[in-house]
């Protein structure tokens, strides 16, 4: 699969968080967000990995009980099932990929 950059096809995740997907094969999937200043990405868990780099902005990132600054540039990974969450510093743009693919981040599951 190959993905070709468009501003189009964004999707409303929750207040102030639009993701898109832009690959997928059998066992991984990347995703592309863009995060609101002020918006917040509440603690949950979930049994994918997630793996994650900052492209631009800044946001306060909570892995477990512990919390990062992230800067652009700066990279992490969640283990699946350990609690984590965000608040948006200022406006950013994340990727992150998913291990196993999340199904529900499937451009048909994203309508």
């Amino acid at each position: 699969m190959f993905y070709k950059r468009v501003n189009s096809g964004y999707k409303q995740a929750l207040e102030g968080v639009q993701l898109k997907t832009l690959v997928y094969g059998d066992k991984t999937l990347c995703t592309e967000f863009r995060l609101e200043k002020g918006s917040k990405l509440p603690r949950h868990r979930h049994p994918h990995e997630q793996t994650g780099y900052l492209v631009s902005g800044g946001i306060r990132l909570s892995i477990g009980d512990k919390m990062f600054e992230v800067a652009p540039g700066d990279s992490w990974c969640i283990p699946g099932d350990v609690e984590h969450g965000a608040e948006i510093l200022m406006d950013s743009v994340a990727v992150e990929v998913f291990s196993p693919v999340r199904e529900d981040y499937l451009p048909e599951n994203l309508v």
